[in-house]
């Protein structure tokens, strides 16, 4: 069932968007040489905590152990936090959700560790790009597969990328993942069609080379199967009449990933 929700509800799906944001920021605000990924999960963890949310996807299924998911290199999505320090050019995308006042937000951005080269820095600045050519098509009246097409052409027919077939975007509201799912592929004026009112999570998980991936031992973290980087951007987004309202943020990350010097924002 696809949810049309009141302009309440919205607001406070909103509310969980913008703190995920927000606490998406603090992790970027730690991100250096030498840090774990388990550091930053924790640091993420006890800012949801503490403005008042719970993290979405702690006991996600009654099995994922953390509150973000936090996806290295050739780790598409779903990375666990590990022990591991991050190094020199790494590519790290950061994933989180926030629950309160009864409804989730869910966003997510991919972040460079110092230099790496202009082949990924590439693949970032695409990726970010596509999420807002699908946002375009989130309007009234358009299909699902609208949204999934401007993705696909963007970054697999212009680029050359690998568009992952095996994991989706979605509808958000009281449940973290809710109908309709949201392809980042797909044949225009196919699928659902958007209706304002509409609650969806677009984003694109794009790989530097081939579209295959595969399971990690761990049972979660989803890796590219020629272990190429792969990059991830994500906003939890409203279908409205004529343009979409992006519930979620980018403002705050961006401002800290610019501030942080061990940070590389020249991709975009």
């Amino acid at each position: 069932m696809i949810h049309l929700r009141s302009p309440l509800e919205i607001e406070l799906i909103r509310k969980s968007a913008l703190l995920v944001g927000e606490a998406i920021a603090e992790a970027g605000k730690m991100l250096k040489l030498g840090v774990t990924t388990m550091q930053v999960d924790a640091r993420l963890e006890q800012f949801i905590l503490d403005n008042g949310a719970l993290p979405s996807f702690k006991n996600y299924q009654n099995s994922y152990p953390f509150a973000s998911c936090i996806s290295v290199n050739d780790a598409v999505v779903h990375g666990f936090p590990t022990n591991a320090v991050l190094k020199e050019g790494d590519i790290v995308s950061v994933d989180a959700g926030a629950f309160m006042n009864g409804y989730h937000g869910d966003s997510a951005y991919t972040f460079i560790i110092g230099t790496t080269t202009e082949e990924v820095k590439k693949l970032l600045r695409i990726t970010k790009e596509s999420l807002y050519k699908g946002i375009e098509k989130a309007v009234h009246g358009n299909r699902v597969g609208d949204v999934a097409y401007a993705i696909q052409q963007y970054t697999e027919k212009e680029n050359g990328y690998g568009v992952v077939r095996e994991l989706v975007g979605h509808g958000i509201g009281r449940k973290l993942h809710e109908e309709p799912q949201v392809p980042n592929y797909g044949r225009r004026g196919n699928g659902p069609k958007l209706k304002e009112g509409t609650v969806i999570a677009i984003e694109p998980m794009i790989n530097l080379g081939v579209k295959e991936v595969y399971h990690a031992e761990d049972g979660w973290t989803i890796l590219t199967q020629d272990g190429k980087p792969s990059a991830h951007y994500e906003h939890t987004v409203c279908v409205k009449r004529g343009k979409a309202d992006i519930l979620s943020s980018f403002t705050a990350i961006e401002a800290a990933e610019k501030a942080n010097a061990n940070l590389d924002a020249s991709y975009y």
